[in-house]
């Protein structure tokens, strides 16, 4: 019987996260970001891939690490949350990783109500924190952002 779950792990400002593959659509380069004026505060803009609009969710500001402007050599991971499609900026995707699930501590055990991290795995080189795209942007988040899109006429 197998254990593992696959994940894509990916760094921001040297702290390894990952999320399930099966969210995964694409990785790619970095390209430029358009504004999108009236998005939630997490949303860095827009961008077009393969003829679909998908916002770029800033992971700095929602894990409350120090922010920096994207840079040419950071990667979008394009992946789908249950509600859409979005972008995430990661400085730099490892690869996939197995991982097997009974080595998952559950965030709520560690600390109660932590949001967006559905669980922790000790590494030999540190800590994963695995996040839950389900609960990637907040309702009211994700209210704002579609009624930012459709004024912007950007709707998926």
């Amino acid at each position: 019987m197998n254990n593992n779950d696959t994940f894509l792990a990916f760094f921001i400002d040297g702290q390894k996260y990952a999320i399930p593959l099966a969210s995964v659509d694409k990785i790619s380069r970095a390209v430029e970001i358009t504004p999108l004026p009236k998005a939630p505060s997490i949303i860095l803009g827009i961008i077009n891939f393969r003829g679909r609009i998908l916002p770029v969710v800033n992971l700095r500001r929602r894990f409350g690490l120090q922010e920096r402007d994207p840079e040419l050599a950071d990667q979008l991971i394009m992946a789908h949350t249950p509600a859409r499609a979005v972008a995430l900026l990661a400085d730099h995707v490892e690869g996939v990783i197995e991982i097997d699930r009974r080595e998952v501590i559950k965030a709520g055990r560690i600390v109660p109500r932590t949001e967006y991290v559905e669980g922790v795995v000790k590494l030999a080189d540190g800590l994963l924190l695995i996040h839950d795209l389900a609960g990637f942007l907040s309702l009211d988040e994700e209210t704002a952002l579609a009624r930012a899109l459709q004024v912007n006429g950007d709707a998926q």
